[in-house]
């Protein structure tokens, strides 16, 4: 009987994944577990963990990548690189309080996301990639707090005359 149901089971999952998830969270819930889908929950449960590794690298190097333009084209700072900043730092912090082992991962890829954002940041602004420090100047606490921008320095004031 087992052997029977694989084909069903795959079919359902690849045809309609939605009444897969709904069918299978049934399935669960009544502990009807010989019908259960295992091959494919197990593969979504280890999904949902590389999901949120990606998201978090994800909004990670989007804070850096604004930080780097904030700091190094002043005359460029628009709300949007703040709102995005101030949003991105929201989404990483909410990730790393309702996860807390998603911590160390933080951590670990910090200076990767940084070289990303680095690179990035070089084509976006079209300033040469050496403008951008190799190693990251701010720490990763900085990086998500909320009052801080980079050195926080102004932009140029234009001179008046006459």
């Amino acid at each position: 009987m087992k052997t029977e149901l694989e084909p069903i089971k795959q079919n359902l999952y690849e045809a309609d994944y939605v009444r897969w998830v709904e069918t299978t969270a049934e399935l669960l819930r009544t502990q009807n577990y010989d019908c259960v889908d295992w091959v494919n929950l197990i593969e979504e449960f280890e999904d949902m963990s590389r999901r949120e590794r990606k998201s978090l690298k994800n909004n990670l190097v989007v804070i850096l990548l604004h930080l780097l333009k904030w700091q190094y084209q002043p005359e460029c700072r628009t709300g949007s690189w703040r709102g995005s900043i101030r949003e991105h730092r929201r989404r990483v912090n909410e990730d790393l309080k309702d996860s807390p082992g998603l911590v160390p991962y933080f951590e670990a890829v910090f200076d990767e996301c940084y070289a990303h954002a680095r690179e990035q940041a070089a084509d976006e602004t079209g300033l040469p990639l050496e403008t951008f420090p190799v190693n990251c100047h701010f720490s990763p606490e900085q990086a998500l707090n909320a009052e801080y921008l980079a050195f926080r320095r102004e932009a140029p004031r234009s001179i008046r005359f006459g």
